[in-house]
């Protein structure tokens, strides 16, 4: 080693097992202290002999392009490599769970956090990265960002030391939401920066704030050993009722179009390199407009539909933002169809991963995009049942073997399979595609997705120096000063809705009464029970800060009720297929029940092969909410205070109807995903609220089932006591209603 040092004029640093190479006019070069690679002297530089053959190879000279380097490398690549490139793991834990989904073993043991280290690789990894070429690793928990750092250097020891060298290129979804009642300290640091959620950044209608995010959001992905984000997720979400309308960035093309070019700036940086993370922009061509609010994460929700003949608007996100950056990046690196069946919008009415048209003929050749395309988790798996979070998505393709599925989504234009582990599927359907087109057809597609995948682990710096320090990574992850920024992107991010009587701000110690919340018990969408809980919904202590405090109404001076927005289901339950219905139900947005006297008679898709019928109408049937208590307490809370101030603070994850509940308020916060400790602080006026709603709150359940799923603005707005309408782009601070130009520039 001092030999090759005094050769090449370079400082070494050895730890956590590897070696770093240092080059004053080059990237430095990491690799395993225990690894059998070589470093080639070339020209005074110093390259990694990565497929050990003893020469330079082109894609192990960082000097050339990335393009050149790519294609170089998917040219020495079998096709089992290729089609291991092709997989992206099962969600990995570290350590993996012991039991249930997601389970791992070590040596034949589940994890024992006593004699074992959270940072080892699994059994069930280490067998997909050697025998089935794995190299896409979606990572969920971790133990800690010190242990995460040090699997990953384990894993890229492991990767190294096989084959061409191929390092992994780690993921992850999104992990930077919040830990509600954690105490915020401008001064201390924490596992991981706390932001407000998607629909809260949407909610400050600041672009610049969440290309902010998106830098030091990379800063501890990349600390962590994290290379892609599976993020950010763009969809319009023109349907009130959807699921996973908090993912989004509200119901505006203009504004979604223009968080996503910040965040995909923010992650990707100005240039490619060491400090860059690959975003992967989802879900293509837009997911939210699913059928009633049904997700198409269940067989009950798999289409979406465009009653309002919009199916173009919901690319705006795309093709205006996360495909049009400013940096030189230029576009999304990766981008994620999602599960519907996009309503006869195509010639065939299948999954959009299958779907041919959107993928090849829309996505690639009209809008020119020629990075990753990776399905989403499980499309390939088998179908099962109408309810279950984590069947298999083989939506308008049930009848496809699943060699045929994988084959028909290479042919549809996708180069990589989400939650998949085994490369088999892919090499039979490689074979049904040499005996259709020919080897050299054949060969030439794998070749076409290789060189995007590897585009992408080599435009971050991977192939030189995939290693982390864990003593680096416990400095970066979680430091002050990005607590500090997410802490104020979460002020930024609180609505006020309503202030009867300018009761707000609290600016001197006044005796507050805050309700205990009871919550019933629920399922977890994995299906796990969740128990019903009697509890103060908000960090006491914390309030004891702020306020006097005091379990008798009589005593206070006003009341604080936390509560959520009405909770239901999924638009389905199989209690009314035991009654003999179809199992369809509606999906309310009201804390009352509901009865959908208004719903459709006839749905606008449907049809399964579980199902016998194609008629999805709940018309008739009633809704009911599992925290109608929410609504009760808010009603209980105003009789014991008789007369006295009641101020609501609701976490919005989707619009809701606050005709119920806004009458018994005194004054509304609407918050998405924030810190108690924010709402205290806009509470007693430390920050002034400047928040906007990013999304329509309708003024009944009525307008909700006559609007179009597909469209945006289209519901009348809730009207409160004040005369003030909850519309896109309303929100007030202590002088009144914001009157600025963000609203207009987006809607």
């Amino acid at each position: 080693m001092k030999k090759l040092l005094g050769l090449l004029a370079i400082s070494t640093a050895a730890f956590a097992q590897h070696v770093e190479i240092k080059q004053s006019k080059g990237p430095t070069l990491g690799y395993s202290a225990t690894s059998s690679i070589q470093i080639i002297k070339k020209d005074g530089f110093s390259f990694k002999d990565l497929n050990k053959n003893g020469k330079l190879d082109s894609y192990e000279d960082w000097r050339k392009p990335v393009e050149v380097r790519a294609a170089d490398l998917a040219k020495q690549l079998s096709v089992q490599e290729i089609a291991g490139l092709m997989l992206y793991s099962g969600h990995q834990a570290i350590p993996a769970r012991p039991d249930g989904y997601f389970a791992g073993t070590y040596s034949g043991k589940p994890f024992d956090p006593k004699t074992m280290d959270a940072s080892e690789l699994t059994d069930q990894q280490k067998k997909f990265l050697k025998e089935d070429n794995l190299r896409h690793v979606l990572v969920t928990t971790v133990s800690s960002p010190e242990d995460a750092a040090k699997w990953n250097n384990k894993i890229q020891a492991f990767c190294e030391s096989m084959g061409k060298g191929i390092p992994a290129n780690n993921s992850t979804d999104p992990r930077h939401g919040t830990q509600a009642r954690a105490e915020f300290n401008a001064a201390a640091g924490g596992l991981i920066s706390m932001w407000p959620s998607s629909l809260g950044m949407a909610a400050t209608f600041k672009p610049e704030l969440i290309q902010q995010f998106g830098r030091i959001a990379a800063q501890e992905y990349r600390a962590l050993g994290i290379a892609t984000a599976l993020s950010p997720q763009v969809d319009m979400a023109t349907e009130p009722r959807w699921l996973r309308f908090d993912g989004t960035f509200g119901e505006s093309s203009k504004l979604s179009a223009a968080m996503a070019e910040a965040y995909c700036n923010g992650f990707q940086n100005e240039t490619w390199g060491a400090q860059s993370v690959n975003a992967m922009v989802k879900h293509w061509p837009g997911g939210g407009s699913g059928e009633a609010g049904r997700d198409a994460h269940y067989a009950n929700g798999k289409f979406a539909v465009y009653p309002g003949n919009n199916f173009n608007e919901h690319l705006i996100p795309f093709t205006e933002g996360a495909f049009k950056l400013t940096g030189q990046t230029k576009k999304a690196a990766a981008v994620m169809p999602y599960y519907t069946i996009s309503w006869n919008q195509t010639n065939e009415n299948v999954a959009n991963n299958y779907n041919k048209y959107l993928v090849t003929d829309l996505l690639r050749k009209q809008y020119g995009y020629d990075g990753v395309v990776c399905t989403d988790w499980s499309v390939t798996g088998d179908h099962k049942a109408m309810d279950v979070f984590i069947d298999g998505k083989v939506w308008g393709v049930e009848n496809l073997n699943m060699a045929e599925r994988h084959y028909k989504i290479l042919m549809a234009g996708a180069d990589q399979f989400g939650g998949n582990n085994d490369m088999k599927p892919i090499i039979d359907a490689y074979a049904m595609g040499v005996k259709e087109h020919g080897e050299p057809f054949m060969r030439a597609r794998m070749e076409q997705s290789a060189v995007r995948l590897l585009r992408n682990i080599f435009q971050v710096g991977l192939f030189e120096n995939p290693y982390q320090n864990p003593a680096t990574t416990k400095a970066t992850v979680g430091k002050p000063e990005f607590m500090q920024a997410g802490y104020q992107a979460q002020l930024q991010s609180i609505v006020l809705l309503k202030n009867k009587g300018n009761v707000l701000p609290i600016q001197t110690k006044k005796t507050i009464y805050i309700p205990k919340r009871f919550i019933a018990a629920s399922r977890h969408f994995l299906g796990f029970p969740i128990p019903a809980s009697n509890d103060f919904p908000i960090n006491m202590e914390l309030v004891k800060k702020y306020f006097n405090v005091t379990g008798n109404p009589a005593e206070a001076d006003l009341a604080l009720v936390c509560i959520e927005n009405p909770k239901g289901s999924i638009g389905y339950e199989k209690e009314d297929v035991a009654k003999g219905g179809n199992g369809y139900v509606p999906i309310s947005l009201q804390y009352g029940d509901y009865v959908a006297h208004d719903a459709r008679e006839v749905s606008i898709a449907g049809g399964d092969p579980l199902e016998n019928f194609t008629n999805r109408s709940y018309k008739g049937k009633t809704a009911k909410s599992r925290n109608v208590t929410d609504m009760e307490l808010i009603e209980e809370t105003r009789q014991k205070m008789q007369g006295k101030p009641v101020i609501v603070s609701v976490n919005v994850s989707n619009p809701m109807v606050f005709a119920e509940i806004e009458g018994k308020a005194d004054a509304i916060l609407a918050s998405f995903g924030v810190q108690d400790q924010a709402i205290l602080d806009i509470l007693a006026g430390k920050a002034e609220p400047q928040a906007l709603l990013p999304m329509q709150m309708p003024a009944s359940m009525q307008v909700v089932e006559k609007q179009k799923e597909d469209v945006p603005f289209d519901m009348e707005c809730h009207l409160d006591a004040e005369g003030h309408r909850y519309d896109f782009g309303f929100g007030m601070n202590w002088k009144g209603v914001i009157q600025d130009a963000r609203a207009k520039k987006y809607k």
